[in-house]
This record gives C-alpha cells, sequence and structure tokens, in this order.
C-alpha cells in the first residue's frame, strides 16, 4: 500500500504520528514527514486506523502497483 496526504488539509497535530511513528513524523518545524511512503502487510491495519482517526481526512491508501 501507498500512503498520500493532502498537505493542503493537513493540520500537522501528529494523530498519524501517535499510531505509527514508523511511518509518520512531526519535525521540529510543525510539518509531517511520511518516513515510508510504501508499507507492507503488516502495516495495513495501522494505516486504515491513521486514515481513519484523521481529523481532516488528509490521508488516504492507494493499492502500490
Amino acid at each position: 500500500m501507498r500512503i498520500h496526504v493532502d498537505y493542503g488539509l493537513c493540520e500537522s497535530n501528529g494523530v498519524c504520528m501517535g499510531i505509527d511513528p514508523e511511518v509518520f513524523e512531526l519535525g521540529d518545524d510543525d510539518n509531517l514527514t511520511v518516513l515510508k511512503p510504501e508499507v507492507g502487510a503488516e502495516r495495513v491495519a495501522a494505516m486504515r486506523e491513521a486514515v481513519r482517526r484523521c481529523p481532516r481526512q488528509a490521508i488516504s491508501l492507494e493499492e502500490s502497483t
């Protein structure tokens, strides 16, 4: 799965980082970075949780090609 963040919507509140800090990072400049834009099956459940809990619905998942 590939993670996509709409930075126009993202408030960088860090909810996703709390779910999986190995994938999402909130920098000292308060900007969100996706550390691993492609994740394997072992992280799909956590990524779906990040999508569900994002206050601005700024995160989406796409099937990797």
